[in-house]
């Protein structure tokens, strides 16, 4: 079977799986709902604040966005450790690296193309209830904060479904994952913040500030993220590849 058709059927696979479709429609849904909810209320008050940074409260919502796109990543993968639905995919396509690249091709391409919207989305939907504080994305910091939002999103989705190649369970990845993101870098933060600047999430959030203070700058964040996806997803291939399907 070819590269082209290959990926072709992964697409459909991916579309026709009610969950990762349900999971990658929840990026855009959750963090549009999480924007509206909160700008509207108190946008206006928090920008009002002395040390605010008016760009990486414009993306607010990406905190929600977040889990939904790790839940799209896990479910994107899991779905093959499922009553023996990777035998019946290795018997299609018996090359297993070119099954499992070819897949991970889909999901970054779709992570990617939603990621870019929803960060775009929010953004934009978010000024419309700022009044006078609202910025544009020719202000400082913001065009490049609503790109590496996107980025961001994909490479946390790229995260999880490398994980879940490995762990073949989208639960157990969400039950590591989440905790992960919601707590760890706080706890860690209290101890060694040199540290917590390292983590996924916290490294990756760099690109949302308008003024990134620390080493990494924005684009080191996301390239620390981008090294910690890419090591999910190495670790991932060995599993797919050296284990019995």
């Amino acid at each position: 079977m070819s590269t082209t058709a290959v990926l072709r059927s992964e697409w459909i696979k991916m579309r026709s799986l009610r969950s990762a479709a349900g999971s990658l429609i929840a990026v855009l849904a959750v963090t549009l709902a999480v924007t509206l909810l909160v700008f509207p209320t108190v946008g206006q008050a928090e920008a009002d604040n002395a040390d605010a940074d008016p760009v990486f409260g414009a993306f607010y919502a990406l905190n929600f966005g977040q889990l939904a796109a790790i839940s799209f990543g896990a479910t994107a993968l899991s779905c093959e450790f499922v009553n023996s639905a990777l035998r019946i995919s290795l018997a299609a396509v018996p090359r297993r690296t070119l099954f499992y690249t070819a897949k991970i091709a889909v999901v970054a391409g779709a992570a990617v193309v939603v990621g870019l919207v929803t960060s775009f989305s929010t953004f934009l939907v978010g000024q419309l209830f700022m009044g006078e504080y609202t910025i544009g994305l020719g202000d400082p910091g913001a065009l490049r904060a609503a790109f590496g939002g996107g980025i961001y999103l994909a490479l946390m989705a790229l995260f999880a479904a490398g994980l879940t190649a490995l762990l073949r369970s989208a639960v157990a990845v969400l039950s590591l994952l989440i905790p992960f993101v919601l707590i760890v870098p706080f706890v860690i933060g209290d101890v060694a913040a040199g540290v917590a600047d390292y983590l996924p999430d916290r490294a990756g959030q760099v690109v949302l500030h308008q003024s990134p203070q620390g080493s990494l700058g924005p684009w080191g964040g996301l390239a620390v993220t981008a090294a910690w996806a890419l090591a999910a997803l190495l670790a991932g291939w060995w599993s797919v590849r050296r284990r019995d399907a």
